[in-house]
């Protein structure tokens, strides 16, 4: 636990984020309090206000630096399509399932805590950089075909992102193997090949 001279050295803004990103997953997004996320930074339940509007806001920057790094690990992953799009596409699906395992408290704080993204400019920015990187990805994806054939670089995007979370939402939290012997990325991956084999985006 961070002790109360984690202030006075000008880091309590993070270590409040820290403790309420441990809590959200422990607890879930809606449980936790700004009074525990104080007493886990090692301050007093008034100075999380010298940082934070209220729980809304501390809960928003969880969010936001977990979208930030959510996209990098995304860009990371695709590597500007790099040997071929397709297997750059794949890898990304697997990093999307790993941030989900390594950071649930991001995660959680992202996608399942209720957050008004639209009313955050920079929860915002960040939420549509990590969308970016799957849009550039399906666009690459889709130069093999001819203009008038390709998809919307954007519902492509949009269908693997509702993909994955439903993967990490079904398959990916509790004992491995309790609701289904295959494993999450195998069936993350066998479902992006069906889907972009439907769409023309690769070979039989």
């Amino acid at each position: 636990m961070p002790d109360r001279k984690t202030y006075h050295h000008g880091n309590l803004r993070q270590a409040l984020v820290d403790a309420t990103a441990a809590l959200i997953q422990e607890t879930g997004p809606l449980a936790f309090t700004l009074t525990e996320a104080a007493r886990r930074a090692g301050v007093s339940p008034a100075a999380p206000y010298r940082h934070f509007k209220g729980r809304d806001d501390l809960l928003e920057e969880v969010a936001r630096q977990g979208f930030v790094d959510f996209a990098e690990r995304l860009d990371r992953a695709f590597d500007q399509g790099r040997p071929l799009p397709l297997t750059a596409f794949m890898r990304m699906g697997q990093a999307y399932l790993d941030f989900a395992a390594e950071r649930p408290g991001h995660y959680m704080a992202m996608f399942e805590s209720g957050v008004s993204i639209a009313g955050n400019a920079d929860l915002a920015a960040a939420s549509d950089q990590a969308q970016r990187v799957l849009i550039q990805a399906a666009e690459a994806m889709s130069m093999r075909l001819p203009a008038a054939h390709r998809p919307p670089a954007r519902m492509v995007a949009n269908h693997i992102w509702a993909m994955s979370h439903g993967v990490v939402e079904l398959f990916s939290r509790g004992k491995p193997g309790s609701r289904s012997p295959v494993a999450p990325s195998e069936m993350l991956e066998s479902a992006a090949i069906i889907y972009l084999r439907g769409l023309g985006l690769m070979s039989e």
